[in-house]
Order: C-alpha cells, then structure tokens, then sequence
C-alpha cells in the first residue's frame, strides 16, 4: 500500500512541510520515490513517524530519534542499543511524571485554598 504524503499529513495531522523537514534532518527512514520523485510512504513509515512524534513530545531530544534511526538502519542487531536507548528516555519520563505529580498536587492544593477562602466570604 503506497500513501502520498498529503494522505500521510492527513492521516497523522502534521502538515506537508513538516514531514519534509522530519526527513531532511534524517528523523525517518529513508522514504522510498516514484519515478517522477514524488514521496512514497508505507504503513511503517507511519507507524515509524507516529512514535516519533510521541517520543518528540515526551522530550526525547531529535538527535536522540536520530540515532534510533540510524540504528534501526543498520539492522536487527542494533536491537539491544535501541532498547538501551528507550529504557534511559523511560526513566527519565518516570522522573518528569513524579514531577508533574507533584506540580498537579500542589496546584490543587492551592485551589482548594482559595476555593475555602472565597466560600468564607459568601
């Protein structure tokens, strides 16, 4: 099943251009062309570009989503260093939702403060 990049922008709500850039900077695996050098993604471009959007937005430096894909790349055996990879970046998630767990408790703290501060005054 080949997918045009604007059905890829569709599917996945990112605009053209920012897939471009995605692949430019090497965050993808290199995108198969037709012969008139049009773009040319299968469902595992997708799957790929799916997860990489979320591991963008858990923090997960690009330089870091880069070297996955070069190690994906190279083959199977690049396995165990991609998994070293995403252990660390899980910890590091782990250590960022004690965080904000705290930071959430702390505003409804606050909230529950002012919320008995203004039922004082009705």
């Amino acid at each position: 099943m080949s997918i045009s990049i604007k059905e890829v922008s569709e599917k996945l709500g990112i605009p053209p251009h920012t897939i471009r850039y995605y692949e430019k900077e090497g965050l993808l695996r290199p995108i198969q062309r037709d012969r008139y050098g049009n773009r040319v993604f299968e469902q595992r471009d997708l799957d790929w570009m799916d997860i990489m959007m979320r591991l963008r937005a858990t923090g997960m430096p690009g330089a870091l989503i880069k070297q996955m894909v070069d190690l994906a790349v190279q083959g199977d055996s690049t396995i165990p260093e991609r998994i070293a990879i995403l252990e660390k970046h899980k910890l590091e998630l782990q250590r960022k939702q004690v965080e904000l767990d705290k930071a959430y408790e702390a505003v409804n703290k606050k909230l529950s403060i002012y919320e008995s501060l203004l039922r004082e005054r009705s």
